[in-house]
Protein backbone atom coordinates (compact mmCIF):
# COMPACT_ATOMS: atom_id res chain seq x y z
CA UNK A 1 0.00 0.00 0.00
CA UNK A 2 1.11 3.38 -0.98
CA UNK A 3 2.58 5.50 1.91
CA UNK A 4 1.80 8.90 1.15
CA UNK A 5 3.70 12.37 2.71
CA UNK A 6 2.11 15.45 3.62
CA UNK A 7 2.66 18.93 4.39
CA UNK A 8 0.54 21.06 7.14
CA UNK A 9 1.13 25.10 5.86
CA UNK A 10 0.11 26.90 9.18
CA UNK A 11 1.77 24.38 11.11
CA UNK A 12 1.40 27.08 14.21
CA UNK A 13 -2.08 27.05 14.21
CA UNK A 14 -4.26 25.95 17.32
CA UNK A 15 -5.65 23.21 15.20
CA UNK A 16 -2.40 21.56 13.72
CA UNK A 17 -2.11 19.06 16.87
CA UNK A 18 -5.64 18.04 16.60
CA UNK A 19 -5.34 17.09 13.00
CA UNK A 20 -2.26 15.30 13.38
CA UNK A 21 -3.84 13.31 16.11
CA UNK A 22 -7.02 12.66 13.39
CA UNK A 23 -4.08 11.47 10.80
CA UNK A 24 -2.43 9.60 12.90
CA UNK A 25 -6.13 7.57 13.85
CA UNK A 26 -6.39 7.01 10.15
CA UNK A 27 -2.84 5.37 9.41
CA UNK A 28 -5.16 2.44 8.15
CA UNK A 29 -6.73 3.66 5.56
CA UNK A 30 -4.52 7.03 4.69
CA UNK A 31 -0.75 5.72 4.88
CA UNK A 32 1.88 8.24 5.92
CA UNK A 33 5.40 7.81 5.53
CA UNK A 34 6.69 11.73 5.97
CA UNK A 35 4.79 14.37 7.96
CA UNK A 36 5.91 18.10 7.35
CA UNK A 37 4.93 21.22 9.15
CA UNK A 38 5.36 24.90 7.32
CA UNK A 39 4.98 28.10 8.93
CA UNK A 40 6.72 31.79 8.40
CA UNK A 41 6.50 32.41 12.41
CA UNK A 42 9.26 30.01 13.86
CA UNK A 43 8.84 30.28 17.09
CA UNK A 44 5.06 29.71 17.34
CA UNK A 45 5.46 26.81 15.33
CA UNK A 46 8.13 25.66 17.40
CA UNK A 47 5.92 24.93 20.15
CA UNK A 48 3.53 22.74 18.64
CA UNK A 49 6.09 21.00 16.51
CA UNK A 50 7.60 20.11 19.59
CA UNK A 51 4.73 18.36 21.33
CA UNK A 52 3.69 16.42 17.60
CA UNK A 53 7.16 14.97 17.73
CA UNK A 54 6.31 13.49 20.88
CA UNK A 55 3.26 12.51 19.83
CA UNK A 56 4.79 10.81 16.68
CA UNK A 57 7.51 9.44 18.60
CA UNK A 58 4.83 7.24 20.62
CA UNK A 59 2.31 6.62 18.42
CA UNK A 60 4.26 6.11 15.02
CA UNK A 61 7.57 6.15 15.31
CA UNK A 62 8.60 4.86 11.28
CA UNK A 63 6.73 8.95 9.83
CA UNK A 64 9.43 10.77 9.22
CA UNK A 65 8.61 14.53 10.60
CA UNK A 66 9.89 17.75 10.45
CA UNK A 67 9.31 21.43 10.95
CA UNK A 68 10.55 24.23 8.65
CA UNK A 69 10.24 27.68 7.61
CA UNK A 70 11.94 26.93 4.18
CA UNK A 71 9.87 26.77 1.42
CA UNK A 72 11.76 23.98 -0.61
CA UNK A 73 12.30 21.82 2.39
CA UNK A 74 8.77 21.67 2.89
CA UNK A 75 7.12 21.63 -0.62
CA UNK A 76 9.58 19.55 -1.77
CA UNK A 77 8.48 14.98 -1.99
CA UNK A 78 5.03 15.43 -1.05
CA UNK A 79 1.49 14.65 -2.20
CA UNK A 80 -0.53 16.86 -0.52
CA UNK A 81 -0.93 19.72 1.16
CA UNK A 82 -3.52 20.44 3.95
CA UNK A 83 -3.24 24.69 4.32
CA UNK A 84 -5.08 26.34 7.13
CA UNK A 85 -2.82 29.43 7.72
CA UNK A 86 -3.96 33.02 9.11
CA UNK A 87 -2.40 36.07 7.91
CA UNK A 88 -2.00 38.36 10.62
CA UNK A 89 -2.38 35.66 13.32
CA UNK A 90 -6.04 36.44 15.96
CA UNK A 91 -4.33 40.28 16.36
CA UNK A 92 -5.72 40.64 12.83
CA UNK A 93 -8.39 38.86 13.80
CA UNK A 94 -9.41 41.14 16.73
CA UNK A 95 -9.19 44.19 14.50
CA UNK A 96 -11.46 43.10 11.69
CA UNK A 97 -14.11 42.07 14.57
CA UNK A 98 -13.94 45.44 16.36
CA UNK A 99 -13.20 48.18 13.55
CA UNK A 100 -16.83 47.51 11.97
CA UNK A 101 -18.09 47.24 15.40
CA UNK A 102 -17.49 50.81 15.25
CA UNK A 103 -19.95 51.34 13.03
CA UNK A 104 -22.62 49.38 14.64
CA UNK A 105 -21.95 46.97 11.72
CA UNK A 106 -21.27 42.81 12.96
CA UNK A 107 -17.40 42.14 13.27
CA UNK A 108 -16.91 38.40 12.25
CA UNK A 109 -14.06 36.18 11.05
CA UNK A 110 -15.47 35.54 7.93
CA UNK A 111 -18.71 37.63 7.13
CA UNK A 112 -19.28 41.43 6.35
CA UNK A 113 -16.00 43.85 6.08
CA UNK A 114 -14.07 41.55 8.80
CA UNK A 115 -14.63 38.45 6.24
CA UNK A 116 -13.29 41.24 3.33
CA UNK A 117 -10.17 42.29 5.47
CA UNK A 118 -9.41 38.67 6.39
CA UNK A 119 -10.00 37.72 2.31
CA UNK A 120 -7.62 40.71 1.15
CA UNK A 121 -5.00 39.22 3.84
CA UNK A 122 -4.72 35.63 2.62
CA UNK A 123 -5.30 35.80 -0.85
CA UNK A 124 -1.45 36.33 -0.97
CA UNK A 125 -0.60 33.60 1.19
CA UNK A 126 -2.72 30.94 -0.04
CA UNK A 127 -1.48 31.39 -3.53
CA UNK A 128 2.18 31.74 -2.69
CA UNK A 129 1.81 28.72 -0.95
CA UNK A 130 0.13 27.10 -4.01
CA UNK A 131 3.37 28.58 -5.96
CA UNK A 132 5.76 26.79 -3.58
CA UNK A 133 3.75 23.28 -4.18
CA UNK A 134 3.70 23.29 -7.80
CA UNK A 135 7.08 24.54 -7.87
CA UNK A 136 8.67 21.32 -6.04
CA UNK A 137 5.96 18.93 -6.30
CA UNK A 138 3.77 19.53 -9.06
CA UNK A 139 2.01 16.35 -9.10
CA UNK A 140 0.79 17.32 -5.21
CA UNK A 141 -2.60 18.56 -4.54
CA UNK A 142 -3.46 21.31 -1.94
CA UNK A 143 -6.33 20.56 0.20
CA UNK A 144 -7.48 24.29 1.00
CA UNK A 145 -9.78 25.23 4.28
CA UNK A 146 -8.06 28.80 5.06
CA UNK A 147 -10.54 31.41 5.58
CA UNK A 148 -12.63 33.27 4.37
CA UNK A 149 -13.19 30.18 2.04
CA UNK A 150 -15.05 31.87 -0.59
CA UNK A 151 -12.62 34.91 -1.46
CA UNK A 152 -9.87 32.62 -1.31
CA UNK A 153 -12.04 30.13 -3.68
CA UNK A 154 -12.73 33.05 -6.15
CA UNK A 155 -9.12 34.48 -5.74
CA UNK A 156 -7.25 30.99 -6.86
CA UNK A 157 -10.45 30.01 -9.48
CA UNK A 158 -9.55 33.97 -11.00
CA UNK A 159 -5.43 33.36 -10.98
CA UNK A 160 -4.35 30.12 -10.78
CA UNK A 161 -7.13 28.59 -12.69
CA UNK A 162 -5.24 25.28 -13.25
CA UNK A 163 -3.80 24.98 -9.70
CA UNK A 164 -4.41 21.64 -7.93
CA UNK A 165 -6.47 22.82 -5.27
CA UNK A 166 -9.72 21.65 -3.98
CA UNK A 167 -11.38 24.56 -1.26
CA UNK A 168 -13.05 22.98 1.29
CA UNK A 169 -14.90 24.21 4.96
CA UNK A 170 -15.87 21.87 7.94
CA UNK A 171 -19.02 23.79 8.76
CA UNK A 172 -21.51 22.15 6.69
CA UNK A 173 -20.18 18.48 7.89
CA UNK A 174 -20.77 20.44 11.62
CA UNK A 175 -23.87 21.04 11.28
CA UNK A 176 -24.17 17.65 10.11
CA UNK A 177 -22.76 16.11 13.24
CA UNK A 178 -25.83 17.86 15.14
CA UNK A 179 -28.44 16.90 12.99
CA UNK A 180 -27.34 13.10 13.06
CA UNK A 181 -27.38 13.87 16.60
CA UNK A 182 -30.65 15.19 16.46
CA UNK A 183 -31.96 12.18 14.86
CA UNK A 184 -30.70 10.01 16.92
CA UNK A 185 -27.85 8.41 14.43
CA UNK A 186 -24.61 7.13 15.15
CA UNK A 187 -22.86 9.19 12.43
CA UNK A 188 -23.22 11.86 10.23
CA UNK A 189 -22.58 9.05 7.15
CA UNK A 190 -25.72 7.89 8.27
CA UNK A 191 -27.70 10.52 5.87
CA UNK A 192 -27.43 11.64 2.02
CA UNK A 193 -27.44 15.08 2.06
CA UNK A 194 -28.21 17.32 -1.15
CA UNK A 195 -26.81 21.13 -0.24
CA UNK A 196 -25.83 24.29 -2.23
CA UNK A 197 -24.78 28.02 -1.59
CA UNK A 198 -21.79 29.42 -0.97
CA UNK A 199 -19.92 28.95 1.35
CA UNK A 200 -21.18 29.96 4.74
CA UNK A 201 -24.26 30.93 3.04
CA UNK A 202 -26.02 27.79 1.60
CA UNK A 203 -29.55 25.40 2.57
CA UNK A 204 -30.36 22.21 2.64
CA UNK A 205 -33.07 20.72 0.11
CA UNK A 206 -33.02 16.71 1.10
CA UNK A 207 -31.77 14.39 4.00
CA UNK A 208 -32.14 11.03 3.51
CA UNK A 209 -30.82 7.64 5.65
CA UNK A 210 -29.68 4.85 3.65
CA UNK A 211 -32.66 3.53 3.03
CA UNK A 212 -34.19 6.24 1.27
CA UNK A 213 -36.57 7.66 4.03
CA UNK A 214 -36.80 11.06 4.55
CA UNK A 215 -35.60 12.80 7.46
CA UNK A 216 -36.56 16.54 6.80
CA UNK A 217 -39.38 16.23 8.72
CA UNK A 218 -38.37 15.26 12.20
CA UNK A 219 -35.51 17.95 11.32
CA UNK A 220 -37.76 20.65 10.40
CA UNK A 221 -39.64 20.22 13.30
CA UNK A 222 -36.51 20.20 15.86
CA UNK A 223 -34.89 23.40 14.15
CA UNK A 224 -37.99 25.54 13.97
CA UNK A 225 -38.29 25.14 17.67
CA UNK A 226 -34.70 24.64 18.62
CA UNK A 227 -32.61 25.67 16.09
CA UNK A 228 -29.29 23.21 15.68
CA UNK A 229 -29.54 23.57 19.92
CA UNK A 230 -29.97 19.67 21.17
CA UNK A 231 -32.51 19.31 24.14
CA UNK A 232 -29.58 17.63 26.45
CA UNK A 233 -26.14 15.55 25.63
CA UNK A 234 -24.59 16.06 22.13
CA UNK A 235 -21.63 17.50 21.69
CA UNK A 236 -22.74 20.88 22.40
CA UNK A 237 -20.26 24.00 21.81
CA UNK A 238 -19.69 25.59 25.56
CA UNK A 239 -19.11 29.21 24.15
CA UNK A 240 -21.95 30.86 24.51
CA UNK A 241 -21.29 32.36 21.45
CA UNK A 242 -21.61 29.31 19.67
CA UNK A 243 -24.61 28.24 21.30
CA UNK A 244 -25.96 31.30 19.96
CA UNK A 245 -25.53 30.62 16.49
CA UNK A 246 -26.72 27.56 16.65
CA UNK A 247 -29.90 28.62 18.46
CA UNK A 248 -30.64 31.89 16.00
CA UNK A 249 -30.88 28.80 13.21
CA UNK A 250 -35.02 28.69 14.20
CA UNK A 251 -35.24 32.19 13.20
CA UNK A 252 -33.20 31.83 9.99
CA UNK A 253 -34.93 28.47 8.80
CA UNK A 254 -39.02 30.74 9.57
CA UNK A 255 -37.48 32.50 6.42
CA UNK A 256 -37.64 29.50 4.31
CA UNK A 257 -39.41 26.64 5.60
CA UNK A 258 -38.78 24.19 2.79
CA UNK A 259 -34.98 24.19 3.71
CA UNK A 260 -32.60 23.88 6.12
CA UNK A 261 -29.86 26.70 6.78
CA UNK A 262 -26.46 27.35 7.41
CA UNK A 263 -25.94 28.86 10.59
CA UNK A 264 -23.85 31.60 9.00
CA UNK A 265 -26.98 32.86 7.58
CA UNK A 266 -27.78 34.66 10.33
CA UNK A 267 -25.15 37.15 9.94
CA UNK A 268 -26.69 38.84 6.45
CA UNK A 269 -29.83 38.14 7.71
CA UNK A 270 -30.13 39.07 11.23
CA UNK A 271 -27.12 41.41 11.84
CA UNK A 272 -29.16 44.26 14.01
CA UNK A 273 -29.77 41.21 16.00
CA UNK A 274 -25.70 40.35 16.17
CA UNK A 275 -24.48 43.97 16.84
CA UNK A 276 -26.76 44.11 19.42
CA UNK A 277 -25.77 41.32 21.11
CA UNK A 278 -22.01 41.66 20.42
CA UNK A 279 -19.47 43.28 23.04
CA UNK A 280 -17.45 45.54 21.28
CA UNK A 281 -14.41 45.13 24.04
CA UNK A 282 -14.49 41.79 23.85
CA UNK A 283 -15.47 39.28 21.01
CA UNK A 284 -14.76 36.11 19.43
CA UNK A 285 -11.24 36.42 18.86
CA UNK A 286 -11.05 37.17 22.51
CA UNK A 287 -13.26 34.47 23.50
CA UNK A 288 -10.15 32.27 21.01
CA UNK A 289 -7.11 34.00 21.90
CA UNK A 290 -8.29 33.13 26.06
CA UNK A 291 -9.61 29.87 25.49
CA UNK A 292 -8.23 27.81 22.98
CA UNK A 293 -5.35 29.58 22.23
CA UNK A 294 -4.22 29.88 25.67
CA UNK A 295 -5.43 25.60 25.99
CA UNK A 296 -3.64 23.94 23.01
CA UNK A 297 -0.11 26.32 23.29
CA UNK A 298 -0.26 25.56 27.25
CA UNK A 299 -0.67 21.33 26.63
CA UNK A 300 1.99 21.70 23.84
CA UNK A 301 4.23 22.77 26.37
CA UNK A 302 3.35 20.03 28.69
CA UNK A 303 3.95 17.59 26.38
CA UNK A 304 7.28 18.99 25.49
CA UNK A 305 8.59 19.85 29.11
CA UNK A 306 7.67 16.25 29.84
CA UNK A 307 8.33 14.64 26.64
CA UNK A 308 5.37 12.70 27.07
CA UNK A 309 1.80 12.75 26.36
CA UNK A 310 0.80 11.12 29.83
CA UNK A 311 -1.93 13.48 30.72
CA UNK A 312 -2.52 15.26 28.01
CA UNK A 313 -5.98 17.17 26.53
CA UNK A 314 -5.09 17.51 23.41
CA UNK A 315 -7.52 15.82 21.64
CA UNK A 316 -8.53 14.60 18.14
CA UNK A 317 -10.25 17.20 15.80
CA UNK A 318 -13.45 15.07 14.42
CA UNK A 319 -14.32 17.70 11.85
CA UNK A 320 -11.31 17.29 10.42
CA UNK A 321 -11.61 13.83 9.61
CA UNK A 322 -13.45 15.22 6.19
CA UNK A 323 -9.57 16.17 5.29
CA UNK A 324 -8.46 12.45 5.21
CA UNK A 325 -12.04 11.43 3.40
CA UNK A 326 -10.86 14.48 0.73
CA UNK A 327 -7.60 12.86 0.35
CA UNK A 328 -8.78 9.23 0.53
CA UNK A 329 -11.07 9.94 -2.21
CA UNK A 330 -8.36 11.57 -4.30
CA UNK A 331 -5.26 8.95 -3.38
CA UNK A 332 -7.71 6.18 -4.12
CA UNK A 333 -10.00 7.03 -6.24
CA UNK A 334 -12.74 6.46 -3.86
CA UNK A 335 -15.57 8.56 -6.06
CA UNK A 336 -16.59 9.47 -2.79
CA UNK A 337 -19.77 11.88 -2.26
CA UNK A 338 -18.65 15.15 -0.41
CA UNK A 339 -19.23 19.22 0.02
CA UNK A 340 -16.93 21.08 -2.35
CA UNK A 341 -16.35 24.65 -3.03
CA UNK A 342 -16.14 24.26 -7.07
CA UNK A 343 -16.52 26.54 -10.15
CA UNK A 344 -20.41 26.50 -10.87
CA UNK A 345 -20.39 26.02 -14.61
CA UNK A 346 -24.43 25.31 -14.51
CA UNK A 347 -24.24 22.76 -11.80
CA UNK A 348 -26.93 25.60 -10.16
CA UNK A 349 -28.51 26.17 -13.87
CA UNK A 350 -29.88 29.92 -13.16
CA UNK A 351 -26.73 31.10 -11.63
CA UNK A 352 -23.23 32.92 -12.48
CA UNK A 353 -21.53 29.69 -13.95
CA UNK A 354 -18.42 31.22 -13.16
CA UNK A 355 -19.25 31.91 -8.95
CA UNK A 356 -17.26 29.57 -6.37
CA UNK A 357 -20.13 27.42 -4.84
CA UNK A 358 -20.60 24.81 -2.44
CA UNK A 359 -22.16 21.74 -3.62
CA UNK A 360 -22.30 17.88 -3.31
CA UNK A 361 -19.55 16.86 -5.29
CA UNK A 362 -18.43 13.11 -6.22
CA UNK A 363 -14.22 13.03 -5.90
CA UNK A 364 -11.50 10.73 -7.09
CA UNK A 365 -8.12 10.88 -8.62
CA UNK A 366 -9.23 13.87 -11.05
CA UNK A 367 -10.54 16.10 -8.60
CA UNK A 368 -14.38 17.05 -8.15
CA UNK A 369 -17.35 16.05 -10.37
CA UNK A 370 -20.24 18.44 -9.12
CA UNK A 371 -23.33 16.78 -9.15
CA UNK A 372 -26.29 18.91 -10.55
CA UNK A 373 -28.23 20.93 -8.50
CA UNK A 374 -30.64 22.57 -10.62
CA UNK A 375 -32.70 25.56 -10.52
CA UNK A 376 -32.55 27.84 -6.95
CA UNK A 377 -35.55 29.69 -5.59
CA UNK A 378 -35.54 33.38 -6.10
CA UNK A 379 -35.31 34.46 -2.68
CA UNK A 380 -31.54 32.48 -2.14
CA UNK A 381 -30.60 33.69 -5.82
CA UNK A 382 -30.80 37.04 -4.64
CA UNK A 383 -29.18 36.55 -1.93
CA UNK A 384 -26.43 34.42 -3.25
CA UNK A 385 -26.06 36.91 -6.36
CA UNK A 386 -25.40 39.72 -4.06
CA UNK A 387 -22.93 37.72 -1.82
CA UNK A 388 -20.84 36.09 -4.59
CA UNK A 389 -20.55 40.24 -5.87
CA UNK A 390 -18.94 41.00 -3.10
CA UNK A 391 -16.17 37.96 -3.29
CA UNK A 392 -15.87 38.51 -6.88
CA UNK A 393 -14.91 42.47 -6.22
CA UNK A 394 -12.89 41.55 -3.46
CA UNK A 395 -10.55 39.23 -5.58
CA UNK A 396 -10.36 42.32 -8.22
CA UNK A 397 -9.79 44.68 -6.15
CA UNK A 398 -6.88 42.46 -4.62
CA UNK A 399 -5.39 41.43 -8.08
CA UNK A 400 -6.08 45.27 -9.29
CA UNK A 401 -5.01 47.06 -6.35
CA UNK A 402 -8.28 49.29 -6.53
CA UNK A 403 -9.64 50.99 -3.56
CA UNK A 404 -13.19 51.65 -5.65
CA UNK A 405 -13.90 47.73 -5.77
CA UNK A 406 -12.79 47.18 -2.29
CA UNK A 407 -15.15 49.85 -1.19
CA UNK A 408 -17.75 48.77 -3.80
CA UNK A 409 -17.40 45.47 -2.49
CA UNK A 410 -17.99 46.56 1.22
CA UNK A 411 -21.27 49.07 -0.19
CA UNK A 412 -22.85 45.56 -1.72
CA UNK A 413 -22.19 43.45 1.46
CA UNK A 414 -25.77 42.72 3.08
CA UNK A 415 -23.86 43.70 6.28
CA UNK A 416 -23.56 46.85 5.77
CA UNK A 417 -26.08 49.97 5.88
CA UNK A 418 -24.52 52.46 3.25
CA UNK A 419 -21.87 53.91 0.98
CA UNK A 420 -20.63 55.96 3.44
CA UNK A 421 -20.31 53.48 6.54
CA UNK A 422 -18.81 51.40 3.83
CA UNK A 423 -16.20 54.10 3.05
CA UNK A 424 -15.37 54.81 6.95
CA UNK A 425 -15.02 51.37 7.80
CA UNK A 426 -12.61 50.20 4.84
CA UNK A 427 -10.39 53.45 5.57
CA UNK A 428 -9.76 52.23 9.43
CA UNK A 429 -9.17 49.11 7.76
CA UNK A 430 -6.64 50.29 5.47
CA UNK A 431 -4.45 51.63 8.25
CA UNK A 432 -4.32 48.25 10.23
CA UNK A 433 -3.45 46.40 7.33
CA UNK A 434 -0.76 48.11 5.77
CA UNK A 435 1.39 45.91 5.93
CA UNK A 436 -0.62 42.87 4.78
CA UNK A 437 -2.69 44.55 1.73
CA UNK A 438 -1.93 45.82 -1.40
CA UNK A 439 -1.36 49.13 -1.54
CA UNK A 440 -4.41 50.85 -2.81
CA UNK A 441 -5.05 53.12 -5.36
Amino acid sequence: MKKFSVTIAGGGSTFTPGIILMLLDNLDRFPIRKLKLYDNDKERQAIVAGACEVVLKEKAPDIEFCATTDTKEAFTDIDFVMAHIRVGKYAMRELDEKIPLEYNVLGQETCGPGGISYGMRSIGGVIEILDYMEKYSPSAWMLNYSNPAAIVAEATRKLRPNSKILNICDMPIGIEVRMAEILGLKSRKEMKTRYYGLNHFGWWTDIRDNDGNDLMPKLKEHVAKHGYIMDKGGTQETEASWYDTFSKAKDVYALDPDTLPNTYLKYYLFQDYVVKHSDKKYTRANEVIDGREKFVFGECRKVIKQQSTKGCALKVDDHASYIVDLATAIAYNSQARMFLIVENNGAIENFDSTAMVEIPCIVGSNGPEPLVVGKIPQFQKGLMEQQVSVEKLVVEAWAEKSYLKLWQAITLSKTVPSASVAKNILDDLIKVNKEYWPQLK
